[in-house]
């Protein structure tokens, strides 16, 4: 009976630090490389009628080419303000409009801006390592909770926190995985 609440413990942290994993992969996906991705321009956000809407549901964004974005809009009359949001963004980059298409060239990465950009995957995998450790550290505070509280006994804790560790692990190294995918894309020439 003891070990089923751990269990669920265990259960609950896999599961955040899953997510933890998952929004380092998609914060990951919009750091620009050499390449053309429809991920770089995911998070730009368009002022449509007066409401912050994500480009994805604007548009068909395809990588025509190694090197080349184009957006597709599904109301041609949103053309202006698309092309104003990827210019206000972050990124970078200058959009081209034909009136009914926007084109984005993507631009070689210098080298001094190729490791600026291995600084900045660098940081988000901390953010996503350090999220995981959280996680690991709240349901440590739980199990100790639970033995105090005389739910489960010293040898069932030490077990979980054996197999808590070993989730963190697991879940770190998914992280450390996506980085160095990452900082290869950066790096390759």
């Amino acid at each position: 009976m003891s070990y089923e609440l751990i269990e669920a413990l265990l259960s609950e942290a896999d599961e955040r630090m899953l997510k933890s994993v998952e929004n380092s992969r998609e914060k990951l996906a919009t750091v620009r490389t050499g390449r053309a991705s429809p991920a770089i321009v995911e998070r730009v956000s368009v002022d449509y009628y007066g409401t912050q809407t994500p480009l994805n549901q604007m548009a068909n964004i395809a990588a025509a080419e190694a090197r080349l974005l184009t957006i597709s809009p599904y109301d041609k009359s949103a053309l202006p303000q698309i092309e104003k949001a990827i210019i206000d963004s972050d990124l970078g980059l200058t959009p081209n409009n034909d009136g009914n298409v926007i084109r984005i060239q993507i631009p070689e990465l210098t080298e001094e801006r190729r490791n600026e950009m291995v600084k900045q995957v660098k940081q988000l995998a901390e953010e996503g390592r350090v999220s995981i450790r959280n996680v690991r550290r709240d349901v440590m505070h739980e199990m100790k909770e639970l033995r105090g509280g005389g739910d489960v006994g010293e040898d069932d804790e030490k077990r979980g926190e054996t197999d808590l560790q070993k989730l963190t692990d697991k879940h770190v190294a998914e992280i450390d995985s996506l980085l160095a995918h990452k900082e290869s894309d950066l790096l390759e020439v």
